[in-house]
């Protein structure tokens, strides 16, 4: 936003925001169209969550941008809007082996189900982390544009597909003696 900002005032002023200073260096404003969060810095950086496209990401910026220029911020301004990170995820809709999948994988795999139930799989090309479940859903992230997610989920299909489970049949019951 160009600018220092006042946190505690922005706190005081703002509806739905929040700001403990003990606990984290920045005010909290939540708005409901479109539904995201705002982390909002002293050093006039802000960080954007929680929007479901690039466009509404942008608008929601804006919108906070504007909340805090009302409060008598007149000289922020909306400006050096990026897209850090885009996260995605799907459900491939059928189980996965991922002890099978990290055995064959291992430079790219990191999987202890006794700390955390998914596979990390940090893709090389294009750079993604994908958490994989047994389950079949998947989460993609660390993309900078939507391509990077789809090309991501188009070469990991593949993959995932040669470690589905198998269902096995159900025994037939015992016979009767």
């Amino acid at each position: 936003m160009d600018c220092r900002l006042d946190l505690k005032e922005i706190a005081l002023r703002a509806r739905n925001a929040e700001y403990n200073p003990k606990r984290f260096a920045a005010v909290i404003i939540r708005i409901r169209e479109p539904k995201t969060t705002a982390l909002v810095f002293a050093s006039g950086k802000m960080v954007c969550t929680g929007a479901k496209s690039e466009e509404q990401s942008r608008l929601a910026a804006r919108k906070y941008a504007r909340i805090i220029q009302k409060l008598g911020n007149d000289q922020v301004k909306f400006k050096d809007f990026k897209i850090q990170n885009i996260v995605g995820s799907c459900d491939v809709r059928f189980p996965i082996r991922l002890e099978g999948l990290q055995i064959a994988h291992q430079q790219f795999c990191s999987y202890e189900p006794e700390l955390f139930p998914g596979l990390i799989y940090r893709m090389k090309q294009p750079k993604i982390v994908l958490l994989i479940f047994v389950s079949g859903k998947i989460v993609l992230t660390g993309a900078k544009v939507r391509d990077e997610i789809y090309q991501a989920f188009e070469n990991i299909y593949p993959v995932l597909n040669l470690y589905r489970k198998i269902q096995a049949e159900p025994l037939p019951p015992p016979p009767e003696t």
